[in-house]
Protein backbone atom coordinates (compact mmCIF):
# COMPACT_ATOMS: atom_id res chain seq x y z
CA UNK A 1 0.00 0.00 0.00
CA UNK A 2 1.44 3.43 -1.25
CA UNK A 3 1.72 5.72 2.23
CA UNK A 4 -0.75 8.51 2.73
CA UNK A 5 -0.83 11.80 1.55
CA UNK A 6 -2.55 14.83 0.07
CA UNK A 7 -4.32 14.94 -3.43
CA UNK A 8 -2.42 17.14 -5.37
CA UNK A 9 -3.60 18.50 -8.18
CA UNK A 10 -3.16 15.96 -10.92
CA UNK A 11 -0.13 16.68 -13.00
CA UNK A 12 0.99 19.87 -10.64
CA UNK A 13 4.42 19.96 -9.43
CA UNK A 14 3.20 19.37 -6.10
CA UNK A 15 1.80 15.41 -7.34
CA UNK A 16 4.88 14.81 -9.49
CA UNK A 17 6.89 15.25 -6.52
CA UNK A 18 5.12 13.09 -4.07
CA UNK A 19 4.67 10.26 -6.97
CA UNK A 20 8.35 10.38 -6.88
CA UNK A 21 8.66 9.91 -3.11
CA UNK A 22 6.34 7.13 -3.54
CA UNK A 23 8.63 5.28 -6.29
CA UNK A 24 11.70 5.63 -3.98
CA UNK A 25 10.07 4.48 -0.89
CA UNK A 26 8.16 1.62 -2.61
CA UNK A 27 12.18 0.38 -3.59
CA UNK A 28 12.98 0.70 -0.04
CA UNK A 29 10.34 -1.20 1.24
CA UNK A 30 11.01 -4.14 -1.54
CA UNK A 31 14.36 -4.41 -0.04
CA UNK A 32 16.55 -5.44 -2.71
CA UNK A 33 13.48 -8.24 -3.40
CA UNK A 34 12.01 -9.56 -7.12
CA UNK A 35 12.65 -6.97 -9.56
CA UNK A 36 14.90 -4.59 -7.45
CA UNK A 37 18.62 -4.24 -8.05
CA UNK A 38 19.76 -3.04 -4.96
CA UNK A 39 22.12 -3.80 -2.00
CA UNK A 40 20.94 -6.73 1.06
CA UNK A 41 18.59 -5.78 3.66
CA UNK A 42 16.70 -3.22 1.73
CA UNK A 43 19.88 -0.80 1.81
CA UNK A 44 20.61 0.72 -1.46
CA UNK A 45 23.06 3.48 -2.66
CA UNK A 46 21.90 6.82 -4.19
CA UNK A 47 23.07 5.92 -7.41
CA UNK A 48 21.18 2.62 -7.21
CA UNK A 49 17.84 4.31 -6.52
CA UNK A 50 18.24 6.31 -9.00
CA UNK A 51 18.72 3.01 -11.51
CA UNK A 52 15.78 1.11 -9.86
CA UNK A 53 13.39 4.13 -9.90
CA UNK A 54 14.22 5.64 -13.24
CA UNK A 55 14.75 9.09 -11.64
CA UNK A 56 17.45 11.58 -12.29
CA UNK A 57 20.27 11.08 -9.48
CA UNK A 58 19.89 14.91 -8.22
CA UNK A 59 16.24 14.60 -7.94
CA UNK A 60 16.85 11.20 -5.66
CA UNK A 61 19.33 13.28 -3.90
CA UNK A 62 16.33 15.53 -3.27
CA UNK A 63 13.70 13.18 -2.22
CA UNK A 64 16.10 11.00 0.08
CA UNK A 65 16.43 14.38 1.68
CA UNK A 66 13.11 15.08 2.17
CA UNK A 67 12.18 11.84 3.36
CA UNK A 68 15.26 11.97 6.04
CA UNK A 69 13.67 15.22 7.10
CA UNK A 70 9.96 13.36 7.66
CA UNK A 71 11.89 10.56 9.20
CA UNK A 72 11.04 7.77 7.45
CA UNK A 73 14.94 7.09 5.78
CA UNK A 74 18.09 6.98 7.33
CA UNK A 75 21.47 7.50 6.04
CA UNK A 76 24.75 6.53 6.04
CA UNK A 77 28.06 8.13 4.46
CA UNK A 78 29.65 7.24 1.70
CA UNK A 79 31.92 7.99 -1.05
CA UNK A 80 30.25 11.30 -1.76
CA UNK A 81 26.82 12.26 -1.49
CA UNK A 82 25.05 9.88 -3.69
CA UNK A 83 27.23 6.98 -2.56
CA UNK A 84 25.49 7.20 0.91
CA UNK A 85 23.67 4.38 1.62
CA UNK A 86 20.00 5.06 2.07
CA UNK A 87 17.38 2.60 3.93
CA UNK A 88 13.66 2.96 5.30
CA UNK A 89 14.77 4.36 9.09
CA UNK A 90 13.19 1.97 12.04
CA UNK A 91 11.03 4.75 13.66
CA UNK A 92 9.15 3.99 10.17
CA UNK A 93 7.09 1.77 12.31
CA UNK A 94 7.52 -1.61 13.10
CA UNK A 95 4.80 -4.51 11.94
CA UNK A 96 4.65 -7.88 13.05
CA UNK A 97 3.91 -11.96 11.85
CA UNK A 98 1.51 -14.25 13.37
CA UNK A 99 1.93 -17.92 12.04
CA UNK A 100 -0.45 -20.48 13.57
CA UNK A 101 -0.06 -23.99 13.10
CA UNK A 102 -2.22 -27.13 13.89
CA UNK A 103 0.51 -27.76 16.40
CA UNK A 104 2.26 -24.59 16.98
CA UNK A 105 2.59 -20.89 16.77
CA UNK A 106 5.25 -18.79 15.59
CA UNK A 107 5.39 -14.89 16.12
CA UNK A 108 8.09 -12.17 14.86
CA UNK A 109 8.42 -8.45 14.66
CA UNK A 110 9.81 -7.05 11.65
CA UNK A 111 10.34 -3.90 10.06
CA UNK A 112 8.73 -2.43 6.96
CA UNK A 113 10.79 -4.37 4.22
CA UNK A 114 9.28 -7.46 6.12
CA UNK A 115 13.09 -8.26 7.41
CA UNK A 116 12.63 -10.26 10.71
CA UNK A 117 14.00 -8.76 13.78
CA UNK A 118 12.77 -10.53 16.82
CA UNK A 119 10.86 -14.21 16.35
CA UNK A 120 9.94 -17.04 18.52
CA UNK A 121 8.05 -20.22 18.26
CA UNK A 122 6.04 -22.36 20.72
CA UNK A 123 3.83 -25.42 20.82
CA UNK A 124 0.14 -25.46 20.59
CA UNK A 125 -1.87 -28.41 21.78
CA UNK A 126 -3.15 -29.90 18.22
CA UNK A 127 -6.61 -29.82 19.55
CA UNK A 128 -6.62 -25.75 20.33
CA UNK A 129 -8.86 -23.54 20.35
CA UNK A 130 -8.96 -19.94 18.95
CA UNK A 131 -9.09 -18.43 22.14
CA UNK A 132 -6.60 -20.05 23.87
CA UNK A 133 -4.15 -19.47 20.56
CA UNK A 134 -4.81 -16.16 19.94
CA UNK A 135 -4.15 -15.46 23.94
CA UNK A 136 -0.93 -17.28 23.35
CA UNK A 137 0.33 -15.56 20.43
CA UNK A 138 -0.22 -12.02 22.61
CA UNK A 139 1.41 -12.90 25.56
CA UNK A 140 4.22 -13.38 22.86
CA UNK A 141 4.04 -10.33 20.95
CA UNK A 142 3.53 -7.93 23.95
CA UNK A 143 7.10 -9.19 25.47
CA UNK A 144 8.56 -8.57 22.27
CA UNK A 145 7.31 -5.33 22.16
CA UNK A 146 8.66 -4.49 25.78
CA UNK A 147 12.33 -4.25 23.43
CA UNK A 148 11.36 -3.29 20.20
CA UNK A 149 8.32 -0.68 20.93
CA UNK A 150 4.96 -1.36 19.68
CA UNK A 151 3.57 -2.34 16.75
CA UNK A 152 1.27 -1.14 13.86
CA UNK A 153 -0.17 -3.51 12.25
CA UNK A 154 -0.52 -7.37 12.26
CA UNK A 155 -0.31 -10.37 9.67
CA UNK A 156 -1.65 -13.41 10.91
CA UNK A 157 -1.47 -16.96 8.74
CA UNK A 158 -3.73 -19.90 9.34
CA UNK A 159 -3.11 -23.51 7.57
CA UNK A 160 -6.75 -23.65 5.96
CA UNK A 161 -9.43 -22.34 3.39
CA UNK A 162 -10.13 -18.27 4.25
CA UNK A 163 -13.13 -16.84 2.71
CA UNK A 164 -13.93 -13.13 3.73
CA UNK A 165 -11.61 -13.69 6.71
CA UNK A 166 -13.58 -16.70 8.03
CA UNK A 167 -11.82 -20.03 8.52
CA UNK A 168 -14.41 -22.63 6.84
CA UNK A 169 -13.18 -25.89 6.83
CA UNK A 170 -14.23 -28.04 10.48
CA UNK A 171 -12.04 -30.99 9.01
CA UNK A 172 -8.60 -28.76 8.25
CA UNK A 173 -8.69 -26.68 11.54
CA UNK A 174 -11.38 -26.93 13.49
CA UNK A 175 -10.77 -25.10 16.53
CA UNK A 176 -11.55 -22.35 13.99
CA UNK A 177 -14.22 -23.39 11.82
CA UNK A 178 -17.05 -20.26 11.16
CA UNK A 179 -14.44 -17.44 13.75
CA UNK A 180 -13.73 -14.16 12.07
CA UNK A 181 -10.34 -14.75 12.42
CA UNK A 182 -9.66 -10.88 11.38
CA UNK A 183 -12.40 -9.37 13.85
CA UNK A 184 -11.37 -12.16 16.62
CA UNK A 185 -8.05 -10.80 16.26
CA UNK A 186 -8.17 -7.42 16.33
CA UNK A 187 -10.64 -7.69 19.56
CA UNK A 188 -7.94 -9.53 21.21
CA UNK A 189 -4.66 -7.57 19.82
CA UNK A 190 -5.56 -3.67 19.43
CA UNK A 191 -4.02 -3.44 16.54
CA UNK A 192 -5.12 -3.39 12.90
CA UNK A 193 -4.67 -7.61 11.30
CA UNK A 194 -4.58 -9.01 7.95
CA UNK A 195 -5.47 -13.02 7.18
CA UNK A 196 -4.08 -15.20 4.70
CA UNK A 197 -3.66 -18.84 4.22
CA UNK A 198 -0.38 -19.94 5.18
CA UNK A 199 0.84 -21.35 1.64
CA UNK A 200 -0.02 -17.56 0.52
CA UNK A 201 2.31 -16.24 2.88
CA UNK A 202 4.70 -18.67 1.85
CA UNK A 203 5.17 -18.19 -1.67
CA UNK A 204 5.12 -14.63 -1.00
CA UNK A 205 8.13 -14.70 1.40
CA UNK A 206 9.74 -17.31 -1.25
CA UNK A 207 8.89 -14.33 -3.80
CA UNK A 208 10.22 -11.71 -2.40
CA UNK A 209 13.16 -12.67 -0.20
CA UNK A 210 13.74 -16.56 -1.16
CA UNK A 211 14.44 -18.76 -3.91
CA UNK A 212 11.42 -17.14 -6.30
CA UNK A 213 13.10 -14.05 -6.23
CA UNK A 214 13.35 -13.04 -10.13
CA UNK A 215 10.37 -15.22 -10.89
CA UNK A 216 6.99 -13.54 -11.94
CA UNK A 217 5.29 -16.74 -11.17
CA UNK A 218 5.69 -19.83 -8.92
CA UNK A 219 3.55 -21.94 -6.74
CA UNK A 220 4.81 -22.87 -3.49
CA UNK A 221 3.51 -25.71 -1.89
CA UNK A 222 3.51 -26.46 1.50
CA UNK A 223 3.62 -30.30 3.05
CA UNK A 224 2.99 -30.81 6.91
CA UNK A 225 0.44 -32.48 8.18
CA UNK A 226 -2.12 -30.90 5.76
CA UNK A 227 -0.68 -29.95 1.86
CA UNK A 228 -1.64 -26.59 0.76
CA UNK A 229 -0.41 -23.82 -2.32
CA UNK A 230 0.16 -20.61 -2.81
CA UNK A 231 0.06 -18.92 -6.44
CA UNK A 232 1.96 -16.49 -7.90
CA UNK A 233 0.92 -14.87 -11.38
CA UNK A 234 2.58 -11.48 -12.35
CA UNK A 235 4.82 -11.00 -9.35
CA UNK A 236 0.85 -11.08 -7.15
CA UNK A 237 -1.03 -13.54 -5.34
CA UNK A 238 -3.70 -15.40 -6.33
CA UNK A 239 -6.40 -16.00 -4.44
CA UNK A 240 -9.28 -16.98 -6.98
CA UNK A 241 -12.90 -16.02 -7.01
CA UNK A 242 -14.02 -17.04 -3.24
CA UNK A 243 -10.10 -17.18 -1.92
CA UNK A 244 -9.28 -20.51 -1.79
CA UNK A 245 -6.69 -20.99 -4.57
CA UNK A 246 -4.04 -23.10 -4.04
CA UNK A 247 -5.73 -25.78 -1.76
CA UNK A 248 -4.36 -28.73 -4.22
CA UNK A 249 -4.05 -31.15 -1.27
CA UNK A 250 -7.34 -32.38 -2.30
CA UNK A 251 -6.87 -32.72 -5.82
CA UNK A 252 -8.31 -36.29 -6.17
CA UNK A 253 -5.22 -38.73 -7.66
CA UNK A 254 -7.84 -42.07 -6.97
CA UNK A 255 -11.13 -41.91 -5.99
CA UNK A 256 -10.55 -45.22 -4.90
CA UNK A 257 -7.60 -44.60 -2.38
CA UNK A 258 -7.53 -43.79 1.08
CA UNK A 259 -10.03 -42.22 2.83
CA UNK A 260 -9.23 -38.29 3.58
CA UNK A 261 -9.78 -36.01 6.16
CA UNK A 262 -12.19 -33.96 3.97
CA UNK A 263 -14.29 -36.88 3.73
CA UNK A 264 -13.55 -37.64 -0.37
CA UNK A 265 -11.43 -40.86 -1.42
CA UNK A 266 -7.67 -40.90 -2.63
CA UNK A 267 -6.84 -37.01 -1.88
CA UNK A 268 -2.83 -35.73 -2.71
CA UNK A 269 -2.83 -35.17 1.30
CA UNK A 270 -3.76 -38.69 1.97
CA UNK A 271 -0.82 -39.92 0.31
CA UNK A 272 2.02 -36.94 0.98
CA UNK A 273 1.40 -35.62 4.33
CA UNK A 274 4.02 -35.98 7.35
CA UNK A 275 0.65 -37.91 9.17
CA UNK A 276 0.66 -40.24 5.86
CA UNK A 277 4.41 -41.26 6.05
CA UNK A 278 4.46 -41.33 9.59
CA UNK A 279 1.18 -44.25 9.55
CA UNK A 280 2.91 -45.94 6.69
CA UNK A 281 6.23 -46.85 9.27
CA UNK A 282 4.29 -47.63 12.39
CA UNK A 283 5.44 -50.74 12.85
CA UNK A 284 8.70 -50.49 12.12
CA UNK A 285 9.42 -47.57 13.38
CA UNK A 286 6.78 -46.87 16.03
CA UNK A 287 6.44 -42.91 17.56
CA UNK A 288 8.81 -41.82 14.86
CA UNK A 289 9.14 -38.31 14.43
CA UNK A 290 9.52 -36.94 10.70
CA UNK A 291 13.17 -36.10 11.61
CA UNK A 292 13.48 -39.59 12.81
CA UNK A 293 12.21 -40.60 9.33
CA UNK A 294 14.39 -38.88 7.62
CA UNK A 295 17.44 -39.61 9.43
CA UNK A 296 16.73 -43.26 9.26
CA UNK A 297 16.82 -42.87 5.43
CA UNK A 298 19.97 -41.46 5.24
CA UNK A 299 21.53 -44.51 7.27
CA UNK A 300 20.07 -46.61 4.68
CA UNK A 301 16.39 -47.78 6.13
CA UNK A 302 14.82 -48.90 2.85
CA UNK A 303 11.46 -48.83 4.75
CA UNK A 304 11.71 -44.83 5.25
CA UNK A 305 13.72 -44.40 1.71
CA UNK A 306 10.64 -46.20 0.08
CA UNK A 307 8.01 -44.08 2.19
CA UNK A 308 9.38 -41.17 1.27
CA UNK A 309 9.88 -41.51 -2.27
CA UNK A 310 6.76 -43.14 -2.48
CA UNK A 311 5.13 -39.41 -0.72
CA UNK A 312 7.13 -37.88 -3.91
CA UNK A 313 6.27 -39.55 -6.57
CA UNK A 314 2.32 -39.00 -5.52
CA UNK A 315 3.71 -35.48 -5.16
CA UNK A 316 4.75 -35.05 -8.49
CA UNK A 317 1.67 -36.28 -10.03
CA UNK A 318 -0.22 -33.72 -7.95
CA UNK A 319 2.24 -31.14 -8.93
CA UNK A 320 1.59 -32.17 -12.94
CA UNK A 321 -1.88 -31.09 -12.65
CA UNK A 322 -0.50 -27.74 -11.73
CA UNK A 323 2.46 -26.98 -14.00
CA UNK A 324 -0.48 -28.42 -16.91
CA UNK A 325 -2.71 -25.86 -16.08
CA UNK A 326 -0.84 -22.73 -14.79
CA UNK A 327 2.88 -23.16 -16.28
CA UNK A 328 4.66 -21.67 -13.56
CA UNK A 329 8.33 -20.47 -13.97
CA UNK A 330 8.87 -22.64 -10.47
CA UNK A 331 8.07 -25.23 -7.89
CA UNK A 332 8.98 -24.52 -4.58
CA UNK A 333 8.69 -27.22 -1.49
CA UNK A 334 8.09 -26.03 2.19
CA UNK A 335 6.66 -27.28 5.24
CA UNK A 336 8.03 -29.84 7.36
CA UNK A 337 7.90 -32.70 4.71
CA UNK A 338 10.57 -30.39 2.78
CA UNK A 339 13.00 -31.23 5.49
CA UNK A 340 13.25 -34.35 3.48
CA UNK A 341 15.44 -32.71 1.08
CA UNK A 342 16.39 -35.15 -2.23
CA UNK A 343 14.74 -38.13 -0.36
CA UNK A 344 11.31 -36.33 -1.39
CA UNK A 345 11.86 -34.07 -4.16
CA UNK A 346 14.17 -36.24 -6.67
CA UNK A 347 11.17 -38.77 -6.68
CA UNK A 348 9.02 -35.78 -7.37
CA UNK A 349 10.42 -34.74 -10.22
CA UNK A 350 10.22 -38.21 -11.89
CA UNK A 351 6.21 -38.51 -10.88
CA UNK A 352 6.03 -34.43 -12.63
CA UNK A 353 7.91 -35.90 -15.39
CA UNK A 354 5.55 -38.77 -16.29
CA UNK A 355 2.59 -36.63 -15.93
CA UNK A 356 3.28 -33.51 -17.24
CA UNK A 357 2.77 -32.09 -20.55
CA UNK A 358 7.02 -32.27 -22.29
CA UNK A 359 7.67 -28.28 -21.87
CA UNK A 360 5.93 -28.40 -18.03
CA UNK A 361 7.62 -31.42 -17.33
CA UNK A 362 10.99 -29.17 -16.89
CA UNK A 363 9.12 -26.77 -14.55
CA UNK A 364 12.58 -26.89 -11.71
CA UNK A 365 10.92 -28.24 -8.19
CA UNK A 366 13.10 -26.67 -5.26
CA UNK A 367 12.95 -26.64 -1.64
CA UNK A 368 12.05 -23.40 0.50
CA UNK A 369 15.20 -21.44 0.83
CA UNK A 370 13.38 -20.30 3.99
CA UNK A 371 12.64 -23.13 5.66
CA UNK A 372 9.65 -23.75 8.22
CA UNK A 373 9.98 -19.71 8.91
CA UNK A 374 8.29 -19.04 5.42
CA UNK A 375 4.94 -18.56 6.98
CA UNK A 376 5.80 -16.25 9.30
CA UNK A 377 7.95 -14.15 6.95
CA UNK A 378 5.20 -13.53 4.93
CA UNK A 379 2.94 -12.44 7.94
CA UNK A 380 5.62 -9.73 8.35
CA UNK A 381 5.65 -8.84 4.77
CA UNK A 382 1.77 -8.58 4.69
CA UNK A 383 1.46 -6.48 7.59
CA UNK A 384 4.33 -4.77 6.02
CA UNK A 385 2.47 -3.97 3.10
CA UNK A 386 -0.43 -3.11 4.83
CA UNK A 387 0.82 -0.41 6.92
CA UNK A 388 0.38 3.42 5.35
CA UNK A 389 3.61 5.77 5.71
CA UNK A 390 2.88 9.59 6.20
CA UNK A 391 4.76 11.70 4.13
CA UNK A 392 5.61 15.49 5.22
CA UNK A 393 5.12 18.52 3.34
CA UNK A 394 6.32 21.24 3.67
Amino acid sequence: MRPTRADPSPGSTSSLRTANQHRVLDVLRAGGGAGVAGAEEGTFTQAELARATGLAPATVSNIVRELAASSLVETDPGSGRRGSSVRLARTAGTVAGVDFGHSHVAVAIGDLTGRLIAEERRLLETAHQHVEALDLAWSMLEAMSIEHGAVRHIGLGLPAPVTNEVVRSSAIFPGWEGVNTRLAAEERFGIPVHVENDANLGALAEHRHGVGRGHDSSVFVKISSGVGAGIIIDNELFHGAGGTAGEIGHLTLDETGPLCRCGSRGCLEAYTSTGTVQAMLAGQLPDATLDDIVAAAHRGNVSAQRALEDAGLHLGWGLANIVNLLNPAIVVIGGDMARAGELLLESARIGLRRHALDSAALTPVLASELGERASLVGAVLLAAERTELVIEHA
